[in-house]
C-alpha cells in the first residue's frame, strides 16, 4: 500500500518541489498552504507522515502540530527556517518526531523520511509484553497503558520507552539513547533527547515532578525503575 505523505507550507514552489521529489520516490503526496487547511486534508486524507513548514498565515506550525496531536500520533517533521534551539525544542515539546533546517538536501530529507515511517511500521513479534509496575507496552499493537489509561505516544517516545522498560533498573546514559534511537532514525542531540524524556514523563508519570518509573540518575543518564513505591 502506497504511503500518504501530507506537505504543509505556504510556498507554492516549496509543495511542488517536495510533491514531485516524493512522487518520484513511490509516495502519494497531498498538500496544504497553512495549519487550518492542513488539519482538514489530514482528517480525510489520513497521511502516514507530516512535513510541516511553522511559518504560515491562518495557523502556524506549532499551532497546527498542538492540535494535530490531540487526534493523531503519525510522524510529524517540521521544515523551517528558524534556527534557533528555543524553535527546535518548541516543535519537539508540541510532538514533533524530528525538525529540518531549511534549506535541506532532498536525499537527506528522504532518509529522514523512511526513518520516520519504518519506526512505525516495523513489524514486532507477537506476544511482546513489557510490564513495570502498572506500565504495560504491547510491542505487537504499539500501545501503551498506565493502568487503565492509554498513552498515547509518538513513534520516537514509543521507542525511547521501549529501551528502557526491556531492562528496567539498567542505566542508560545519554550519549547511549542517542545511540540506540540513531538506530530507529534519530538524529537529535543529547538536549533534544531531554525534551523527550520530558514530553514521555508527562504522558506516563502520574506527578512528572517525581517520576515513579521514568528516574534521571544524575550525572548518568536515565533508568527505568522497577521498585514499587508506595
Amino acid at each position: 500500500m502506497t504511503e500518504t505523505i501530507l506537505v504543509v507550507d505556504d510556498q507554492s514552489s516549496v509543495r511542488t518541489l517536495l510533491k514531485d521529489y516524493l512522487a518520484s520516490q513511490g509516495y502519494r503526496v497531498v498538500t496544504a498552504t497553512d495549519g487550518q487547511e492542513a488539519l482538514f486534508v489530514a482528517r480525510h486524507e489520513h497521511p502516514n507522515l507530516v512535513l510541516l513548514d511553522i511559518m504560515m498565515p491562518k495557523m502556524d506550525g506549532y499551532q497546527f502540530l498542538s492540535a494535530f496531536r490531540r487526534e493523531n500520533q503519525v510522524p510529524v517533521i517540521v521544515l523551517s527556517a528558524k534556527e534557533e534551539e528555543t524553535d527546535t525544542v518548541l516543535g519537539l515539546e508540541l510532538g514533533a518526531d524530528d525538525y529540518v533546517i531549511k534549506p535541506f538536501r532532498m536525499r537527506e530529507l528522504l532518509a529522514r523520511v523512511r526513518a520516520a515511517l519504518r519506526r512505525v511500521e516495523t513489524p514486532v513479534e507477537p506476544a511482546s509484553i513489557l510490564r513495570v509496575g502498572d506500565l504495560v507496552m504491547d510491542r505487537a499493537a504499539h500501545s501503551v497503558k498506565v493502568g487503565e489509561k492509554v498513552a498515547n505516544l509518538t513513534a520516537l517516545e514509543f521507542d525511547l520507552l521501549e529501551v528502557l522498560m526491556a531492562t528496567p533498573g539498567r542505566v542508560f546514559s545519554r550519549t547511549e539513547l542517542v545511540d540506540r534511537l540513531y538506530e530507529s532514525g534519530f538524529t537529535g542531540l543529547e538536549s533534544t533527547l531531554n525534551v523527550h524524556i520530558r514530553n514521555l514523563r508527562l504522558k506516563i508519570e502520574p506527578d512528572p515532578a517525581t517520576p515513579r518509573y521514568l528516574e534521571t540518575v544524575f550525572g548518568v543518564g536515565y533508568r527505568m525503575n522497577n521498585q514499587e513505591r508506595p
